[in-house]
């Protein structure tokens, strides 16, 4: 095979798109979530091209047909190991089916953590989201809460103030973590307030998210349960990038994204931190720990798939 893409959110069916076009003959193999994180929620309305916005799942599956269009063969399945010691490149995948390919384009991106309830489940799209910058225009002049109490929930929680009438951040511990800047913004912003020591129970409403079940000092003497009304429930403590089967033979930061040169979607190698895989890219959100969003990813998609063109043309 000419071009494997691992995954298939919007980083790897443009990869697909624009590999079709050049007359790669790729080949996607679309994982355990087709479309990616983007099918998890309900209405996009900040990807180019949708003026009245375009339903996630929608917008996923006109992809997946434009990559059809142009030859890609879409395949359902997980790549669950990789040998990129030697080339063509070895890869199998969860049926035991072994795979050469020249090229390969990791876009596997990244899972939101959660806090492990089932009404987050319950409530997933109605109500509870992982990404402020995705779903906070819809709570406009509503109440939320955000989890967490990292650089990422204040940043989260900053934005969603610009929107909403009101924010809570539920911390679990008697401070935050994140940086003294980052601290002083939100502990300045009137509408947003720092609830310390509090985990959450769960959460509850009939049609969506209402409310949530909070516990203050949980286990200790002066432990307080209580109910905070809200309208969404936002998740910020983190994400992990789906990498694990790549980090024998890709460099990858603590956290696991995938180091690449430079601007560029070339993979650094385990071994030499100075030196790329050779055909092997990175796109979207497998290695992106900043912007996490699917026009960022799609732009990824798009420059892995003209360097995997590029590095065919010099073998």
């Amino acid at each position: 095979m000419n071009c494997i893409i691992i995954g298939s959110g919007p980083a790897g069916y443009t990869a697909a798109i624009y590999a079709g076009r050049a007359n790669l003959s790729p080949v996607v193999y679309s994982g355990l979530q087709p479309g990616g994180q983007l099918t998890q929620t309900t209405i996009v309305e900040n990807f180019p091209g949708y003026p009245d916005g375009v339903d996630a799942n929608q917008m996923m599956m006109e992809l997946r047909q434009q990559a059809e269009r142009f030859g890609a063969d879409i395949r359902d399945g997980v790549i669950t190991k990789v040998d990129f010691s030697e080339r063509p490149y070895r890869l199998t995948t969860d049926r035991g089916e072994e795979l050469v390919a020249d090229t390969v384009i990791i876009a596997t991106g990244a899972s939101a953590k959660y806090l492990g309830l089932d009404d987050e489940k319950k409530y997933n799209g109605m109500g509870v989201s992982a990404c402020a910058t995705c779903d906070g225009f819809f709570y406009r002049k509503k109440t939320v809460a955000v989890v967490g109490g990292g650089d990422t929930a204040c940043e989260e929680a900053s934005y969603l103030a610009q929107l909403c009438k009101k924010v809570y951040m539920i911390v679990r511990k008697p401070y935050l973590r994140a940086s003294d800047i980052m601290k002083k913004r939100v502990e300045d912003n009137e509408k947003i307030e720092i609830l310390y020591e509090h985990n959450t129970l769960g959460l509850y409403g009939n049609d969506g998210v209402e409310g949530a079940h909070l516990v203050k000092r949980k286990g200790e003497a002066d432990e307080q349960r209580y109910d905070l009304p809200i309208d969404g429930f936002f998740l910020a403590i983190g994400h992990k990038p789906n990498t694990d089967i790549f980090r024998e033979w890709v460099a990858t930061d603590e956290t696991g994204y995938i180091l690449t040169q430079g601007d560029s979607p070339k993979v650094l190698s385990t071994a030499n931190h100075n030196e790329v895989v050779p055909g092997v890219f990175a796109a979207g959100d497998c290695a992106d720990p900043t912007y996490r969003q699917a026009i960022v990813a799609a732009g990824s998609g798009c420059k892995a798939a003209l360097e995997a063109e590029r590095y065919l043309q010099s073998i």
